[in-house]
């Protein structure tokens, strides 16, 4: 069998569900191998279109995916320019309107706050219309409920859930976490992933060779 993370479409007959990487054109997102995006309502390699929200050039800020992650439909990532800023006495985007106010127009970024990079690691499941928003980390293998808002850094392997997302529980204990960390499985080559394939599904961290 031949296994290629270069492919759009992974699954024969299939143009839902696409490796994201093959697909993004922002030098502001980088995706890893064979982490993948289903979309039923929309064309999934519209991601950026629909998916990334909020995300200008202006900010500099970055969405970082890893590997092997699985992006369900719906979900969404809100950047910086979403934050009207809380600094001022009023949170309307004055700055955006700067021929009517007679603002410098190099302050523009003065309308909101910035909160920074969303990095997500690697081996996450981010579900059904869940939103994360700007500055957030997510923590390897880590698992993020449908229609969950995350606006608060996750830890690895941590389920989490609700608006705003709070820790459900944990996925293993810390010491299978530790081993897995140490291990970074998703940096194996292709075929030694392969080898340990039915050690990795059966969730035997003892079986992985």
């Amino acid at each position: 069998m031949t296994i290629s993370a270069d492919t759009l479409y992974p699954r024969v007959g299939d143009r839902e569900t696409i490796y994201l990487k093959n697909a993004i054109t922002d030098p502001g997102i980088t995706v890893g191998d064979y982490t993948m995006y289903n979309d039923f309502v929309n064309d999934p390699v519209l991601f950026e279109k629909n998916n990334v929200l909020y995300h200008y050039p202006i900010n500099g800020d970055r969405l970082i995916i890893g590997k092997f992650c699985s992006v369900a439909c719906g979900a969404r990532f809100l950047f910086t320019s979403a934050n009207h800023t809380l600094r001022s006495l009023s949170t309307y985007p004055f700055p955006l309107f700067f021929d009517q106010w007679g603002l410098d127009k190099r302050d523009v970024r003065d309308a909101w706050d910035h909160r920074g990079d969303i990095i997500v690691g690697n081996d996450v499941w981010i579900g059904y219309e869940a939103v994360i928003m700007s500055g957030v980390t997510i923590g390897d293998g880590a698992v993020i409920a449908a229609r969950a808002v995350v606006t608060r850094d996750v830890p690895p392997y941590t389920i989490v859930g609700g608006v705003p997302a709070k820790p459900i529980r944990k996925r293993f204990s810390d010491d299978v976490v530790q081993k897995l960390e140490k291990l970074r499985w998703w940096n194996w080559p292709e075929d030694k992933i392969s080898r340990n394939i039915r050690a990795i599904q059966s969730g035997r961290i003892d079986g992985l060779t």
